[in-house]
């Protein structure tokens, strides 16, 4: 290892130490997630300026309702939905049922596998993901990004709504 990247590893190590020190805290892992979502982002943004596009002035309010709507079904079910615990499984570990359709689950291994787990076990993580998603899509294909956070936005106002019936026929 070069002297200067053995040095600035000593100058990070240095600064963290002592985070997390009851628990196993990923800290490398998390930077290279960090380091992952930016690298992506700033790659789309450079795709926008090659392609000759352009970036919206700004977002609709109506833009900001739909990919809202959309991001928090779309994160809660990649987070939560038992049906796409297939995809968290390599990442976590089942704990117990949940909410309606959900499951509790936790964060196994060390490492990436672990920091890998814990963003997708958090709905509030994978919103920036996903809303990141949405936005970038409707620069680059806008009808079919609609359309999807349509979808997503719909199950949305659904979810609750089944949640809203529910409560008022307890009340009876």
């Amino acid at each position: 290892m070069a002297p200067e990247v053995k040095q600035a590893r000593e100058v990070i190590e240095s600064a963290v130490e002592g985070y997390g020190a009851d628990e196993s805290v990923p800290l490398g892992s998390y930077a290279l997630l960090i380091g992952i979502f930016n690298a992506g982002l700033a790659g789309s943004l450079l795709a926008v300026r090659l392609s000759g596009r352009e970036l919206p002035a700004r977002l609709a309010w109506s833009e900001i309702a739909l990919f809202g709507a959309a991001t928090h079904r779309l994160s809660r079910l990649l987070a939560k939905d038992k049906v796409t615990a297939a995809l968290r499984a390599p990442f976590t570990a089942f704990e117990e049922k949940g909410g309606p359709a959900e499951v509790e689950e936790k964060a196994r291994g060390a490492g990436f596998q672990r920091a890998i787990g814990e963003l997708v076990l958090c709905p509030y993580c994978l919103d920036q993901w996903v809303a990141s998603g949405f936005v970038m899509g409707s620069v680059f294909a806008p009808r079919m990004t609609r359309l999807l956070a349509g979808v997503f936005g719909t199950v949305a106002v659904a979810d609750f709504l089944q949640v809203a019936y529910k409560a008022s026929q307890q009340k009876l």
